[in-house]
């Protein structure tokens, strides 16, 4: 089974306010402790006047987990701000939120959900990435073959990034890699072994896109 996981493409940020505090999630892909320690530190210096700048991260690298209630009574913070990432199936992620108290308690419950929503909110904003092991073909064809390939194209949700119409059709596509080889057996097949596929390898590649 090809490994696959969902993390974000970028940086993303959202706000909304709960009972006069302000509420601002800022959220940012990120592959090691170095980097998550290193972007909290920035959100932390841009919101240095802020009441709380609370914190949860999940990488694949050591399956690391961290979180930080940053002041906030224990458990009312990074603790729902890292469950809210782990429900989204999200890793290789940082995100802070930022309080800016307004005078009035939210109360224990009142806090898990208000840091909860300034997770949901910062991915909402987000663009999710679904990476998954790729392998990359460039298919060789005869024109009179063109047309029966779209249908198993689609089956097999391949992601065609390229198609050269010389003398040949050539089309560069990725698809997930546990699927390659049996892809390859049904085209050949499909197309009476009139195609050339070259195998350029496995990276990885966002099926989100």
């Amino acid at each position: 089974m090809a490994e696959e996981y969902k993390t974000i493409a970028d940086r993303a940020t959202a706000s909304f306010i709960e009972k006069r505090s302000e509420f601002i999630g800022n959220i940012a892909p990120v592959k090691t402790e170095e980097a998550a320690i290193a972007f909290i530190e920035e959100i932390r210096k841009q919101h240095r006047k802020a009441t709380h700048n609370c914190y949860a991260y999940i990488l694949r690298d050591n399956n690391i987990g961290r979180h930080s209630d940053d002041g906030e009574p224990s458990g009312t913070a990074g603790a729902p701000m890292f469950e809210v990432l782990k429900k989204e199936g999200l890793t290789d992620i940082c995100c802070v939120v930022t309080r800016y108290f307004g005078g009035i308690k939210l109360g224990g419950g009142g806090l898990v959900r208000a840091y909860g929503n300034g997770v949901k909110v910062a991915i909402d904003a987000a663009k999710i990435k679904l990476i998954s092991t790729a392998r990359r073909l460039i298919v060789t064809m005869d024109y009179s073959l063109y047309g029966k390939i779209g249908a198993l194209l689609a089956e097999y949700d391949t992601r065609v990034q390229n198609e050269d119409f010389g003398a040949d059709i050539k089309i560069t596509l990725c698809i997930r890699d546990d699927r390659a080889a049996e892809f390859k057996e049904k085209l050949i097949d499909l197309c009476f072994g009139r195609v050339e596929i070259d195998d350029l390898g496995t990276e990885e590649f966002d099926f989100a896109q």
